[in-house]
């Protein structure tokens, strides 16, 4: 190889070796090494907690605090009919659109409204009963159950094979309006029995007879109040619709027949027996009659039943 060729080779060489040099001080010009840059962070997903089923709930399943729990998804699915805690602010949802003559719906929807708005409590479910089968981790919608003041809530509400029939009550008759929906009472029967000397005629006298014709019955309303307010003592209404049996309500039909009923409280310690009639019938009045009786020759007339 000629001299000259070897030297161009040497001097490239050398320049290329210093261009090297050159662009490494320029590009740590600090001196530390070069650190890649750190992506941005994606935005954080507004989330929002909805009422979902714990566990499966079968139709006429009345709603306790165990039966429901909260559960988180994105905001952006919570649907105008989710109920929500109200922690996170859901977006705006197209108002539905209901017909003007159905009341109830219109209850739901703007419930449903103020619910996504506002948010609300699991409490407002308690004791509600279960209209629709429920799936474990299915969201809670006002049409899958039946809450108070919703139509068809006390048919809802009603133990299978239980009928709910309404008496007459006032404040004396109903323990001065003590008497409260949940609670139990019994059920006496005041009547007027025509008195009928020996010979069986009437006598023309009267007397008066209580018994009680239904024991531990639970009341389901007073007048159309199903629930009172924790802070409420008494409520005084016409009437009392308690829940009995189909063969108890012919019987307690009967007794409204015949007389005056009357409602006594009972304690909650002492609602653990067995409720309805009392004895193999209570439409039967005691037998009576009236003996006369002489006394230093004046006559007096004793009742015998």
């Amino acid at each position: 190889m000629k001299p000259a060729r070897i030297a161009v080779i040497c001097v490239a060489a050398v320049a290329a070796i210093g261009l090297a040099f050159v662009v490494r001080a320029m590009g740590s010009g600090s001196g530390e090494p070069t650190q890649v840059a750190a992506a941005a962070p994606a935005p954080a997903v507004p989330m929002a907690k909805i009422l979902v089923a714990a566990r499966d709930l079968e139709p006429g399943k009345r709603l306790s605090a165990d039966d429901m729990e909260w559960k988180e998804v994105p905001a952006a699915e919570v649907l105008p009919e989710h109920f929500t805690d109200g922690t996170t602010p859901i977006p705006a949802q197209p108002a539905a659109e209901v017909k003007p003559a159905d009341g109830t719906a219109v209850a739901r929807v703007t419930r449903a409204a103020t619910d996504v708005a506002t948010g609300g409590a699991k409490s407002d479910w308690l004791g509600a009963v279960v209209r629709e089968p429920i799936l474990q981790g299915e969201a809670m919608l006002d049409r899958k159950v039946v809450r108070a003041g919703d139509s068809g809530y006390l048919a809802a509400y009603l133990e299978p094979g239980m009928r709910a029939m309404a008496i007459r009550v006032t404040v004396e008759t109903a323990a001065g309006g003590f008497i409260l929906p949940g609670d139990r009472v019994d059920v006496l029967l005041t009547r007027e029995m025509k008195l009928s000397d020996a010979a069986g005629e009437d006598s023309g006298r009267a007397r008066f007879a209580t018994n009680t014709v239904m024991a531990n019955v639970k009341v389901l309303a007073i007048d159309q109040t199903t629930s009172v307010d924790d802070d409420e003592k008494a409520v005084v209404g016409a009437t009392a619709t308690l829940e009995v049996r189909p063969g108890d309500a012919e019987a307690l039909a009967l007794a409204k027949s015949e007389g005056e009923l009357s409602l006594v409280l009972r304690s909650y310690a002492d609602t653990g027996g067995p409720s309805g009639r009392v004895g193999p019938s209570l439409a039967r009045t005691p037998r009576t009659t009236t003996v006369r009786v002489f006394r230093g020759g004046d006559p007096e007339t004793v009742v015998v039943q």
